[in-house]
Parts: C-alpha cells; sequence; structure tokens
C-alpha cells in the first residue's frame, strides 16, 4: 500500500509506516498540488498544517484512511470521510503526559514569576524584590476537567501539596476521592475556592466563551489561571482586561482563538505567560504520536479494527437498529444537558417495542458517545466509549421490553443526578424517511423534532408564558423554528421544548428563564 505523509512526521512514525508499505513524506503541498497526486495513494498522515476536506477526499479515489499524528480532528472533514468509507484515526493518548507536564511547568513558572525575572536579569536589571512568588503547598487547584490530562495534573498537584477541587459532571465522587479531589456541583463553586484553576475541557458549543469577563470576576482577586486546553474557551479581550484592571492576579496561556497568531490583546501584559501551543511539544509525545498513528493507519489498511477510529463501529448493526444509533447519542447529549449537576452511577438505556427484539449493545454505546462527547477533550468513538465511560465511574444498564403503546419502538435514556433525582429523555423514529421525534422530557410527554439548536424550560403552566418566551428570543434575534408544550396537567409543569436556528447565549437563556419563572431552563447544541 502506499502513504502519503503530508506534514512533519516523527522519524521513529516514518520508520513504523515504511516496515510494510511505501511512504513518500511530501510536505508543504497547497491544496490543488494536493488534490493532483492524492489518487495515487491508499493513505494520508497529517498532523495540524494540512485540512483533508471533501475536495481532498473527493479526489482520493483510492483512499482507504487518513491518520492525525495527534488528537485534534478539526482539519479533517470527518463526514466526507465516512460518506467516502474512509476511517479516520488519529494517536488520542499521545501527548497527555506531555500536556500534563507543560501545565506543570506553566503553574510554577506562574507562581515564581520565572519569564518575568528572567527578562529582567537578561535585559541588565536585578529585581529580586520585584520578584516575589508565591508556593504551591497549601494553596488550593481548581481543575476544570478530570479526564486524562487533568487528572495527571491532580495528582502532579497533589505531590506539591496542594488541595484540590474539580468540576467534571461525569466523574463519580467516589473515583474523585480517590484522586483526592473534592467535586464540585459547578464551575462557579471552584472558582471561588482557587488559587489557581487549570482548563482542561474540551472545545464545545457549550464551553466557547466559557471565561468571559463575568466568570473571570467570579475568581479571587488573588487566583491565577491557565489554559492549556483548546483556544476559544477564555474570550482573550476579556482576559486581557481582567489582568490590565487587576481583577484576576495572572494567567498563563498556551492556546488561542487563531493559530498560529503574534497578535493578541493578552501580548505584552506583565501578569502574563504564553507559550505557542507547547502542549504535545516534546520528542517523547511527537514520537508517541508518529508511532501511534503509524499502528493504527497499518491495521486499517489490513482491514483491521482500528482502536482509534473515530467513525467507525466494529461489527454488522441490524438494520432496524440504525437508525436509532444518532437518535441514541442525541439522546445521551440532552441527558447530559438536563442533567446540569451531572450524573453519577449507572445510565439505563431501555430499548421498547420492535427494537426489543434486535442486537441493541451498539446503541448503549451511541448514548454513551453523546452523554461524553460534551466533556471528553479526544473524539468518543464505539471502541473507547466504555473505557472513557470507565474511568468515570459511569456504568450502563441495558433493558428491553417488547412491548410498546404509543409507538412501535421507543429508546428511553435516564440517570441519576447527583443530588438524588432521577432524569429520562425519550425518543422515536418514524416512517416514513426515519424521522426522529423527543416524545419525553424531564418525564413529560413532548413531540418534536430535535434539530442542531435547542432550548427547554419546565415551569409552572400558565398563560403568558409562549408570548413571553418568544418575546424574549424575538429581542436576541434568535428564531424559533418550532415549538411545543407538554404538560401532565392543566395548571401543573409544563415542559416547552424549542428547535432554534442559532444557539443561544447563556445570558439570553438566564433572562427568559427568569421572565417565566422557571424551575430549569437548558440550551444545547445536539451537532
Amino acid at each position: 500500500m502506499r502513504i502519503l505523509v503530508v506534514d512533519k512526521l516523527a522519524q521513529a512514525g516514518v520508520d513504523a509506516l515504511a516496515v510494510d508499505h511505501e511512504v513518500d513524506v511530501n510536505t508543504g503541498l497547497s491544496k490543488a498540488e494536493l488534490i493532483a497526486i492524492v489518487a495515487d495513494y491508499d493513505a494520508i498522515v497529517v498532523r495540524s498544517a494540512t485540512t483533508i476536506d471533501a475536495d481532498v477526499i473527493a479526489a482520493a479515489t483510492n483512499l482507504k484512511v487518513v491518520g492525525r499524528a495527534g488528537v485534534g480532528l478539526d482539519n479533517v472533514d470527518i463526514e466526507a470521510a465516512t460518506r467516502s468509507g474512509v476511517v479516520v484515526c488519529n494517536a488520542p493518548q499521545s501527548n497527555i503526559v506531555s500536556a500534563a507536564e507543560h501545565t506543570m511547568a506553566l503553574l510554577l513558572a506562574l507562581a515564581r514569576n520565572v519569564p518575568q525575572a528572567h527578562a529582567a536579569l537578561i535585559d541588565g536589571r536585578w529585581e529580586r524584590s520585584s520578584w516575589n512568588g508565591s508556593e504551591l503547598h497549601d494553596k488550593t487547584l481548581g481543575v476544570l476537567g478530570l479526564g486524562r490530562i487533568g487528572t495527571l495534573v491532580a495528582q502532579r498537584a497533589h505531590a506539591f501539596g496542594m488541595r484540590l477541587i474539580a468540576f467534571d459532571p461525569f466523574v463519580a465522587p467516589d473515583r474523585a476521592a480517590r484522586l483526592g479531589v473534592h467535586l464540585a456541583d459547578t464551575v462557579d463553586e471552584v472558582l471561588a475556592e482557587a488559587d489557581f484553576v487549570t482548563i482542561h475541557l474540551p472545545k464545545t458549543p457549550d464551553t466557547v466563551g466559557l471565561f468571559d469577563l463575568d466568570r473571570l470576576g467570579k475568581m479571587k482577586p488573588t487566583a491565577r489561571l491557565l489554559n492549556v486546553a483548546r483556544g476559544g474557551i477564555v474570550v482573550e479581550a476579556d482576559l486581557a482586561k481582567a489582568l490590565a484592571d487587576g481583577l484576576i492576579a495572572g494567567a498563563a496561556v498556551d492556546v488561542f482563538d487563531v493559530e498560529p497568531t503574534t497578535d493578541s490583546p493578552l501580548f505584552g501584559l506583565p501578569n502574563l505567560i504564553v507559550t505557542p501551543h507547547l502542549g504535545a511539544s516534546t520528542e517523547e509525545a511527537q514520537d508517541r504520536a508518529g508511532i501511534q498513528v503509524a499502528e493504527a493507519v497499518d491495521l486499517a489498511l489490513k482491514g483491521e479494527l482500528v482502536p482509534s477510529a473515530v467513525n467507525v463501529q466494529g461489527g454488522p448493526v441490524p438494520d432496524a437498529v440504525k437508525p436509532y444509533l444518532p437518535l441514541a447519542e442525541k439522546l445521551g447529549r440532552l441527558l447530559a444537558a438536563l442533567a446540569d449537576d451531572g450524573l453519577t452511577g449507572e445510565v439505563t438505556v431501555e430499548t421498547a417495542g420492535a427494537i426489543a427484539d434486535e442486537d441493541t449493545r451498539i446503541v448503549g454505546l451511541s448514548v454513551i458517545k453523546g452523554l461524553l462527547s460534551a466533556v471528553v477533550s479526544e473524539p468518543v468513538t464505539f471502541v473507547n466509549a466504555p473505557l472513557f465511560a470507565d474511568e468515570r465511574g459511569l456504568s450502563v444498564r441495558e433493558v428491553s421490553d417488547p412491548h410498546s403503546e404509543d409507538y412501535v419502538s421507543v429508546l428511553r435514556v435516564s440517570g441519576l443526578t447527583r443530588d438524588g433525582h432521577t432524569v429520562r429523555v425519550s425518543g422515536t423514529v418514524v416512517q416514513p424517511g426515519d424521522r426522529e421525534r423527543l416524545i419525553e422530557v424531564w418525564d413529560t410527554p413532548v413531540d418534536v423534532e430535535p434539530s442542531e439548536h435547542m432550548a427547554f424550560f419546565r415551569y409552572e403552566d400558565r398563560p403568558g408564558v409562549i408570548g413571553s418566551v418568544g418575546t424574549g428570543f424575538g429581542e436576541a434575534g434568535v428564531n424559533i423554528a418550532s415549538a411545543q408544550v407538554g404538560r401532565r396537567a392543566v395548571g401543573g409543569e409544563a415542559i416547552m421544548a424549542l428547535s432554534l436556528d442559532d444557539a443561544v447565549p447563556r445570558d439570553v437563556l438566564a433572562d427568559i428563564a427568569a421572565r417565566i419563572g422557571a424551575d430549569e431552563g437548558r440550551a444545547i447544541t445536539l451537532s
């Protein structure tokens, strides 16, 4: 098989590819140059510099696999690859140690003003008294996201004698306790306690802009912020203002909205440390990424199961089950959004009606994919979903019932929140056209088609609420595509489910919930 390496790859990775295949290394290609030659190759290996979009995939008539030597897949059109039957795989564990160690390096440099003192001294200024630092010992580190990297950071910080508090809605309290971590119910609870806050969250519609000026203002004025996760989670202009105005004491940033960049409002601030996305930039991580992606590409070319594949599942799926996989993933995402304070222990996946006669094990995996996709910083696949669930102390209980009263088949997903409440959502697929319907939200019947952007409100049934909600979204410039209200009794609790044309800003959601006196309001992006 012929393999084209289009970005700089560690020699160890190139050597591993070349054991059984013909490898050409051709970096720095323009899109037109790549399209002109790509039809000759069975596999392409990239890092982050080259984009493999739908045009490239369409031209690659012999392509079987795209390998990304790293974690992120923003530069690969996974949907186009899937339509063309091309496997997309990455090296998801290649950089976790390097990223955790870089976080610790920035944490120490931030606490002791190392870059500032270094710059002053080589500039001819002995300013020993100007750069008094802070010990890590007995300080509180807030960890946002207890995935693999966040866990490694917590373990290393514990060795420095730091107290640990974390937010991760899908980590079981007993697992956090074993790490010596106090599990908070909200991000704001972490910010109120922490002397240092380190971000290890994925970049999703829910986390983009998470740290704006309002949220930065909830940190201690003596606190310091670190971001070695993804650009866009912290609003750079707001962080610059917070640092300049003394709202927080300092920050260290490794990732930016636009990369590469040499122009940011953050640059030049005396209480800020910046590095050019060095989290994975170690020889060991680069070698590991090259070798891991080489192993994955080799498996794909041999037609074997690829554990790191992000767009395929192993084994045949019954035709009757296939339409329910995307629905199951959406129900998982919706359950995660409704269980705002997180789930603990067991998630129940119930199939009822005709689908219950099929092998539905993969439906549970689809639910977990959706449930964890908003909190795991690497792609969640059918292969790695059980591992991620196990790491967070989540288990799946599958229940089947051949009887369904109102629909041919029904899929129900439920879980227990940390405050002891059960949250349940249900859906079905109707004909013709395998159309998805949400039929239960917060244990209340509804009937609405899931869309990319949705909002849900739970409130006391009374006249005028629908008008108030419409006015609120109209004032915010968010168009309502459809809306549906469900209730169990007149004047009792009601649920409003809305499909929207755009994502809902957090302040808009909070304003509308306050207008109607909602007990709860949630917004979610299902794509």
